[in-house]
């Protein structure tokens, strides 16, 4: 079983960045893909960004590309989501989420590949 343990959200103005943090106990992440996908008020939740952890690859929807950044640290478990340039579009829950990354890279974007969850962080983005 995988714990997942979100953090970092907040209130930030357009423009600004917000790292986020997803630590994982319970197992480690070595045989895992990590996701964050978001939901805003009335929207479904949707894909983000991921990380298959062994071999460092990441993904990326194509509205955040080049704004956020995911990555993951082995000693301390964790997944970071670094946010920038972010615009009022941004605010959401933000949710991580795991699997075991047998699964083809394709089905990576899809929140029904997600076994374990976290509770969420919010992030708001002010104009």
């Amino acid at each position: 079983q995988v714990q997942l343990v979100e953090s970092g959200g907040g209130l930030v103005q357009a423009g600004g960045s917000l790292r986020l943090s997803c630590a994982a106990s319970g197992r480690t992440f070595s045989s895992y893909v990590v996701g964050w996908f978001r939901q805003a008020p009335g929207k479904e939740r949707e894909f983000v960004a991921a990380i298959r952890w062994s071999a460092g690859n990441t993904y990326y929807t194509d509205s955040v590309k080049g704004r956020f950044t995911i990555s993951r640290d082995n000693a301390e478990n964790t997944v970071y989501l670094q946010l920038g340039s972010l615009k009022p579009e941004d605010t959401a829950d933000y949710y991580c989420a795991a699997a075991r990354s047998y699964y083809p890279s394709t089905y990576y974007y899809t929140r029904t590949t997600y076994d374990y969850w976290g509770q969420g962080t919010q992030v708001t983005v002010s104009s």
